[in-house]
């Protein structure tokens, strides 16, 4: 998970007092908005400058941020301090209501939480939700049954764009009702791997595909697209996809693992060109092992 400048963001000084942040907010929100923008990747920005709002609008949100920024950079690589959650709030717990969409930054700080920990009613923990891949690519509506002490209940659960394995989504709660606690399981893939929004296949080749390169129709969760092969492709060379992976800001990556496959021997002609093969090119895989 990247750390997120959000003065950065919205474009002003750490100093910026709240008349400021406003007019930035509102510049950007313009520009951005889905329904009038052209921007490239309007609605990804759009969410991006709300959410740096949000954050920075809120003087105890915003001290507890500054907090971090003085270790922090835009795009490094970061971690809530272990003690976080104990002194600002549940990390991790996506708001169903104005904080749905928000990053995975956002939600390991501040939970989708109105306020310090101990504000609201308690949290109940109801239980595990599995999502498939591709529900957790595109989003989806799912209607689950949760057990509430001797009662269950049937609710519709959104399941946000770009969710991960181990996110709590928060339904509900706030003015003093208690929320509950859902937490993702994505169900393991007959061909993708996950690794946090980065997502992983392997694509098998012929020797000669990976010798002389090849253009190789390549499933993503978004839909085939065409990959060019290098020549001289390597088994276990990885070959990215920008983009291609869970949506985020920034969206995951998907990595295509080659792996060669080699045809049986099981004619004598392919024998024989498998013999043809070994003395034309004279080939020592394990030349300088001792």
């Amino acid at each position: 998970m990247q750390y997120k400048d959000y003065y950065q963001i919205l474009g002003v000084a750490r100093t910026a007092n709240a008349d400021e942040l406003k007019r930035a907010y509102r510049k950007l929100a313009r520009k951005y908005h889905p329904d009038v923008s052209k921007e490239k990747n309007a609605e990804e920005r759009f969410k991006e400058v709300q959410e740096a709002y949000e954050v920075l609008k809120d003087p105890e949100k915003r001290a507890a941020y500054d907090q971090l920024g003085r270790d922090y950079r835009a795009g490094q690589q970061f971690r809530p301090p272990p003690d976080w959650e104990r002194r600002f709030g549940r990390g991790g717990a996506e708001s169903f209501g104005e904080f749905n969409g928000f990053s995975d930054f956002f939600s390991s700080l501040f939970g989708g939480a109105a306020g310090p920990a101990g504000a609201g009613a308690a949290e109940t923990d109801a239980g595990d939700i599995e999502v498939t891949l591709e529900e957790a690519y595109a989003g989806a509506r799912r209607r689950v049954s949760v057990r509430e002490g001797a009662r269950t209940r049937e609710l519709d659960v959104q399941i946000p764009k770009g969710v991960g394995d181990g996110q709590l989504l928060r339904i509900g709660g706030g003015s003093g009702r208690g929320a509950l606690l859902l937490r993702v399981r994505l169900r393991p893939h007959a061909r993708f791997t996950v690794q946090g929004k980065d997502v992983q296949i392997e694509v098998p080749l012929a020797p000669w595909e990976a010798a002389l390169g090849a253009k190789v129709a390549v499933p993503t969760l978004g839909g085939p697209v065409e990959v060019t092969i290098p020549a001289g492709a390597q088994a276990g060379q990885r070959l990215r996809l920008r983009g291609r992976g869970l949506p985020g800001t920034p969206a995951g990556d998907q990595f295509v693992l080659v792996k060669v496959v080699t045809p049986p021997a099981d004619s004598p002609q392919a024998r024989e060109a498998y013999e043809r093969m070994q003395r034309e090119f004279k080939f020592e895989p394990r030349a300088g092992w001792p």
